[in-house]
């Protein structure tokens, strides 16, 4: 029994694999129709995940690729809002490796580096992952630590195709565009490296138990999901309540002064 597939994995692929292509391009339809306008405000994502029968990662999806078009802009605490209308080009946009499609992948062959790592790893392997846990701490977030933790677990399967697979997983993380603009949008909303989940992987594999080394980074890739796909929407309730209290803090005040 592995860990339970990702967040809306049951349907973020369709039968060419892109099922938000699909969604990018209608949504791309009703901008070119008139639907929305410059500066309008598009739908919540989960508006249109329910109006279009899909999930919220293929949503995100979508609106990251139009966004990398330029055609919309993300605003932390406001929305998703129209910036340029499409032009005939747009129609057939080129996509790259979308951020959700990339974890998908790292379940699949991050859980059996970890399990396979396990039952190879050495002391000296798992002295400089401990060393590799503090420097995510200090780091306050850093990815160069982080990936250094992924790298150096794949390295110790002591499987030369694992390694290399793995460490492309993550050179694709820097070049897509739209996995660059979802990092960044996270950032912004102040995530970072959770240190315990990596904790709980340096722990099985301290104690060579490869179900719980696998297990441990399923759920640390699946909390990365849940944390890149609710970041922007999060941020932007976090600056609903403080506009809230803010407001309160100034009815109170006139209260007082009157």
């Amino acid at each position: 029994m592995g860990a339970k597939p990702p967040f809306g994995a049951e349907s973020m692929t369709d039968v060419d694999g892109r099922l938000y292509r699909r969604v990018a391009r209608t949504l791309i339809g009703e901008l070119q129709s008139g639907v929305y306008g410059v500066g309008d405000r598009m739908p919540a994502e989960r508006d249109i995940a329910i109006t279009m029968g899909v999930s919220r990662p293929v949503v995100r999806e979508a609106m990251l690729a139009m966004e990398v078009l330029g055609l919309v802009e993300a605003r932390l605490g406001a929305g998703t809002f129209v910036i340029r209308l499409p032009r005939k080009v747009d129609s057939d946009p080129e996509f790259t490796i979308c951020p959700f499609e990339l974890i998908e992948a790292r379940l699949l062959i991050e859980g059996e580096s970890a399990a396979l790592a396990a039952r190879h790893i050495s002391e000296e392997e798992i002295k400089r992952l401990e060393e590799l846990v503090t420097a995510i701490t200090l780091e306050n977030g850093g990815e160069n630590a982080d990936m250094a933790f992924h790298m150096a677990i794949a390295k110790a399967s002591q499987n030369g195709a694992i390694a290399r697979t793995v460490e492309e997983l993550w050179n694709l993380r820097f070049t897509s565009p739209e996995c660059r603009l979802l990092l960044e949008q996270a950032r912004a909303a102040n995530r970072k490296p959770v240190v315990e989940e990596h904790r709980a992987i340096l722990t099985a594999l301290r104690q060579r138990a490869p179900h719980a080394a696998r297990e441990a980074m399923h759920m640390h890739l699946n909390a990365v999901l849940q944390h890149l796909l609710f970041a922007v929407e999060e941020e932007a309730v976090a600056a609903a309540r403080q506009a809230v209290a803010a407001t309160r803090e100034r009815f109170l005040r006139s209260a007082r002064d009157a």
